[in-house]
């Protein structure tokens, strides 16, 4: 399993454009896709689910990625939520 905390750093968090660029790459992968908060475990390829988690900026996040090509999808993931658009 691939997992990273990782803290994230824009100035509005998960809101929709990033939400959407986010389940689109996810859904890149056959590996399951998750991001753990302190209070929820959203699924990643779910457009409802990253909304409805509420990831705001300064939010610590940890990405879990597990199945056949975790590694890939894990350092793609990554690299996004590092860089995310504002």
């Amino acid at each position: 399993m691939y997992e990273e905390k990782i803290v994230v750093q824009n100035k509005s968090g998960l809101h929709a454009r990033p939400a959407s660029q986010l389940v689109e790459l996810s859904q890149q992968y056959r590996s399951d896709v998750t991001i753990l908060t302190e209070e929820d475990e959203i699924n990643a390829k779910s457009i409802i689910s990253v909304l409805a988690g509420g990831v705001l900026p300064g939010t610590e996040i940890t990405l879990q990625v597990e199945g056949v090509d975790e590694a890939e999808a894990g350092a793609a993931l990554s690299r996004f939520l590092h860089h995310l658009p504002d």
